[in-house]
C-alpha cells in the first residue's frame, strides 16, 4: 500500500466521517467521553497539537470552546475539510492545520503545546510507534499531556466472531505485520497497539494517569446491525462501559482505548 493510496483513502471518507460522528449512537458516545477527558487535562485558553487529525470533528470543537488548536493530517480531503472548519465563524480563528505526517512532529508550527491529541485509532495506521513518540519532546511542554485514542490487540466483540466461523475476524488484531482494512476504497494497512507497548515506546518521562477501553462491552460502531436492532441493550452495554472501563482488565481491551500520559521530561 502507498502513502497516495493510504490518503486516497482518507480522503473518500471525510464527508462520511462527518456523517457518523453526526448520527452513530456509538460514535456519539465515545467522541463526547474522549472529548471530557481531553478537557479535563488542559485549562481555558490552552494549546492543541492534534495529530492525524481527520476531518477535524475534534478540533472544531475543541476550539469552539475557546481553546486553540492546531490540526494536522496528510490525505488532502481531510485537509479540505480542516480548512473549511477553520473557516467557521465559531472557532474563533483559534483553529489552524498543516499538512503534516506524525512520524515529523517536530516540524509542527506553533509549539510547544499544552496537549498533544490522536483519535480514534489513527495511530494504528503506523508500526512505527516511536518514531511519533520521538518527536513529542519537541512539540509538547513540560508538564504537558498526551491523550492517545488506539485500538488494541484484544476486542472481545471480534474474538467473539469465532463462534460464528468467523475465525480470520477473530484473529486479525494479532497479526505482527498488521491487517488490511478497507479505507475509501484503498487498502490500509493496520497494527494494533497494546497499552503496555505504548507506554514502553513513550517512555520514563511520561507518566500514565488514566486509561480506560471503549467498546469492551458495547458494540463497536461497525456491528450497525446489533446497534440498530438492540438500542436498549446497547445503552445498558454503555454504561457498563462507563462504568469498569478504567478498570483492569477491561481497561486493556476492547475496539479502543484512550491513554492520558503526562510529561516530565526530569523524570
Amino acid at each position: 500500500m502507498t502513502v497516495l493510496g493510504e490518503q486516497r483513502g482518507f480522503s473518500a471518507m471525510a464527508a462520511e466521517y462527518d456523517s457518523l460522528a453526526e448520527r452513530h449512537p456509538i460514535v456519539i458516545w465515545m467522541r463526547q467521553r474522549i472529548r471530557r477527558l481531553v478537557e479535563g487535562q488542559v485549562s481555558p485558553g490552552a494549546s492543541i497539537l492534534e495529530i492525524n487529525a481527520g476531518s477535524g470533528l475534534d478540533a472544531a470543537y475543541f476550539a469552539s470552546k475557546g481553546l486553540r488548536v492546531h490540526a494536522t493530517d496528510t490525505a488532502p480531503g481531510m485537509l479540505a475539510a480542516l480548512a473549511d472548519k477553520a473557516a467557521a465563524p465559531d472557532v474563533g480563528g483559534r483553529l489552524t492545520y498543516e499538512a503534516l505526517s506524525f512520524d515529523r512532529l517536530s516540524e509542527a508550527q506553533g509549539g510547544p503545546y499544552d496537549l498533544v491529541f490522536s483519535n480514534l485509532g489513527g495511530l494504528n495506521c503506523t508500526d512505527d510507534l516511536a518514531a511519533v513518540a520521538g518527536g513529542l519532546p519537541d512539540v509538547l511542554k513540560p508538564g504537558g499531556s498526551i491523550v492517545w485514542v488506539v485500538m488494541p490487540p484484544v476486542c472481545p466483540w471480534e474474538m467473539a466472531q469465532a463462534l460464528r466461523g468467523h475465525v480470520s475476524t477473530a484473529k486479525r488484531r494479532f497479526s505482527k505485520g498488521g491487517t488490511l482494512a478497507n479505507v475509501g476504497g484503498e487498502q490500509v494497512r493496520t497494527w494494533y497497539h497494546s497499552p503496555g507497548k505504548l507506554t514502553q515506546v513513550l517512555g520514563p518521562a511520561f507518566r500514565v494517569e488514566a486509561l480506560r477501553s471503549f467498546c469492551f462491552f458495547a458494540p463497536p460502531s461497525y456491528f450497525g446491525g446489533f446497534v440498530r436492532r438492540h438500542p436498549s441493550v446497547v445503552r445498558m452495554l454503555t454504561r457498563l462501559d462507563d462504568a469498569l472501563g478504567g478498570a483492569w482488565p477491561v481497561n486493556r481491551g476492547g475496539d479502543f482505548y484512550a491513554l492520558v500520559a503526562r510529561y516530565r521530561p526530569e523524570t
